[in-house]
């Protein structure tokens, strides 16, 4: 499976198992995404989740370049038509908290990922950078909106229009992480930090982040 999802004592862990392609999303990938975001919305058994990737080179990179086509539908017609957009973001979002374990390279799509998570933590080899203007594209999930609201509108500009990528400690400067560990203590501390979550009381929890992200 390109995704796994368990459940143990509320806390749901999302690992994004494609390593042989560095955890990069193809359509396969993205279908089962949109079924995991919906099931964080409705299964009520979930309190916290986890997102992490497969192996220690990457947590995402984004599309599979390789599997992905020019789309033939118009930018309004993918944004507000029938068909699902090909963005592994479509859904996402629900009162829960979400916590992004980044191990590796998050680039292009996969720190839009990121950046869409609660609170985000990283190995000290994680790697960050949306990548786009490189290829000739932009970020189309949501990227441009939150780096800016992250980071601020210089530090956002400077990284959006050269493609750089940054460490993980200058990350945790800017504020995109919350905390930078060892690679092998990266899920041991995002499993403390949604346990303690997990343990008060779930529906302030909720209401908690409701308030914060509507506000």
């Amino acid at each position: 499976m390109p995704v796994d999802i368990t459940l143990s004592d509320h806390v749901a862990t999302i690992v994004l198992n494609r390593p042989e392609a560095m955890n990069s999303a193809d359509l396969e990938m993205r279908e089962e995404l949109y079924r995991v975001w919906d099931r964080l919305r409705t299964d009520e058994d979930i309190h916290v989740a986890i997102i992490t990737g497969a192996g220690d080179k990457a947590f995402c990179t984004g599309s599979d370049l390789k599997k992905t086509m020019p789309p033939k539908e118009s930018f309004a017609e993918l944004s507000f038509g029938r068909n699902r957009p090909g963005t592994m973001l479509y859904g996402f979002g629900c009162d829960k908290p979400i916590i992004c374990a980044i191990n590796g390279y998050a680039v292009g799509g996969g720190m839009e990922l990121a950046l869409a998570c609660d609170i985000c933590i990283a190995s000290d080899n994680a790697r960050l950078g949306l990548t786009e203007a490189r290829i000739g594209s932009i970020p189309g999930s949501g990227g441009l909106q939150r780096l800016p609201r992250t980071v601020g509108k210089s530090d956002a500009m400077r990284l959006l229009l050269t493609g750089d990528m940054i460490t993980a400690h200058e990350a945790l400067r800017m504020g995109i992480l919350s905390e930078v560990v060892p690679r092998e203590e990266l899920m041991p501390a995002a499993q403390r930090l949604a346990r303690r979550i997990a343990d008060n009381a779930p529906l302030a929890v909720r209401a908690i982040k409701r308030q914060v992200v509507q506000g």
